[in-house]
């Protein structure tokens, strides 16, 4: 109960950040009491800074490039692009923002495609002139793509990072793994999108009211050097990963090399458009403490118990047979993300089907269905991630303000179905694919 009061409190700090105390310092306080009244110990410290690490500075390194494109003018580019090939037709241009977020979700992270997409596709809807319902679905379906497409690639969600780095999944089998069932999640989030907001997208558009795309560039040396070293960057993920190299570590180098071209560096500044400055302070180094102080308090948890009652529940949904355990693993994982976040959740199933003993082919499914549960069930509410959070302030920011009871009413007519799509993808897939 102790353990429980702490995370709770804990939680509760995430979400409200009284007086501006970030999300780091919340988490941090709750890991300090944890530590200080036995809930952990100071050897639990480095077992869990060992498991978030990675993910963490990854994420850093992925959110800094995404600052740097986005300040170029690079996702502005793309959305443009975008907006003509729908061609003045409002039933084409909605699919193909849908794509658009999963393609930037896929190598920018979930957060990414939430946070740096949704003001841009704003911003062309006003240009637009779309009205306020059409304008809403869109921007319903920039929020939620990014989580229910952020399953392909192991740098697509932090979630990801800490499963595949947790039981050393490779970068190229995690892909090979879950690409096809992202494709699957991709197709369901269309149907189910189309399905309820359809009705509300204007037929026709006016093109002529859009800029064009080359417009957008602030920075063409930047907006040059993005595709080489995406390419580069994601060819290097797949070449070190055998090798045992960090993915943070990759992922930082591409961050330093898109910081050097965008600082002019060799010119010692002459000439430089983008503010690496700017976005070295816009990137989340808060995230760094929440990872370490939430993972502690909830690794507090596991001692007290939680695991052990996680493990007993999995081992028994592996006994009713690989398509129990599998939609079992996945619809839990997503309903604990939803009460308690995404990240906490996806130590607690990982630590769970570690200590249950199961099969190898059961156990592979499960430790891939906690992936898509936490990847896609924190849409169920608004606490489920940070990125959701994030999501609603940018939007009232912009003047577009979702309550929770709207948001849940939405999140729980989208996500169910495109979970259990997403997770019978893997059933079948996984077991044709052969188990690791």
């Amino acid at each position: 109960m102790l353990a429980l009061s702490i995370f709770i409190v804990t939680l509760i700090l995430v979400i409200w950040q009284p007086r501006g105390l970030g999300i780091g310092w919340s988490a941090l306080g709750g890991a300090l009491v944890a530590l200080a009244v036995g809930v952990v110990q100071p050897e639990d410290i480095g077992v869990v800074w060992d498991i978030v690490w990675d993910a963490t500075f990854t994420f850093v390194a992925l959110i800094i490039i995404s600052l740097i494109l986005d300040a170029a003018g690079f996702f502005a580019w793309a959305a443009l692009h975008v907006a003509r090939w729908g061609g003045g037709r409002g039933h084409r241009l909605f699919p193909l923002v849908v794509v658009l977020g999963a393609v930037i979700a896929a190598f920018f992270a979930n957060d990414g495609a939430a946070l740096l997409l949704t003001p841009i596709v704003i911003a062309i809807l006003l240009r637009l002139d779309f009205p306020p319902p059409a304008a809403l679905a869109f921007i319903i379906a920039t929020g939620f793509v990014a989580d229910t497409t952020s399953l392909p690639l192991v740098i697509s969600n932090l979630v990801n990072i800490v499963s595949a780095n947790y039981f050393e999944i490779g970068f190229d089998r995690y892909a090979a793994v879950m690409i096809p069932v992202d494709l699957a999640s991709l197709a369901a989030t269309l149907g189910v999108l189309w399905v309820a907001f359809g009705r509300r997208i204007p037929r026709r558009y006016a093109l002529e009211a859009l800029e064009s795309p080359r417009s957008a560039i602030l920075d063409p040396l930047v907006f040059r050097a993005a595709f080489p070293l995406l390419a580069v960057l994601l060819l290097a993920y797949f070449v070190t990963a055998p090798l045992g190299i960090p993915i943070a570590l990759v992922t930082g180098a591409g961050a330093l090399v898109l910081m050097a071209i965008a600082g002019r560096w060799w010119q010692c500044g002459r000439g430089a458009v983008v503010s690496v400055s700017a976005a070295l302070r816009g990137a989340p180094w808060q995230i760094v403490l929440f990872s370490i102080g939430m993972y502690l308090v909830v690794y507090g948890l596991g001692n007290a118990g939680l695991t052990d009652y996680g493990a007993r529940a999995l081992a028994w949904l592996a006994g009713q047979g690989n398509t129990v355990a599998t939609i079992g693993t996945g619809f839990l994982s997503a309903l604990v993300a939803s009460i308690m976040n995404n990240m906490p959740s996806t130590l607690v199933g990982a630590l769970a089907i570690d200590r249950a003993e199961l099969p190898a082919m059961t156990q592979e499914l499960m430790i891939y269905a906690n992936v898509i549960g936490n990847d896609l069930g924190p849409k169920f509410t608004p606490i489920g991630s940070l990125a959701t959070l994030l999501w609603l302030h940018v939007l009232a920011g912009k003047g577009y303000r979702i309550g929770w009871g709207q948001y849940m009413k939405i999140g729980l007519l989208i996500t169910p179905p495109v979970l259990l799509t997403a997770l019978v993808a893997l059933l079948l897939w996984l077991p044709v694919l052969g188990s690791a």
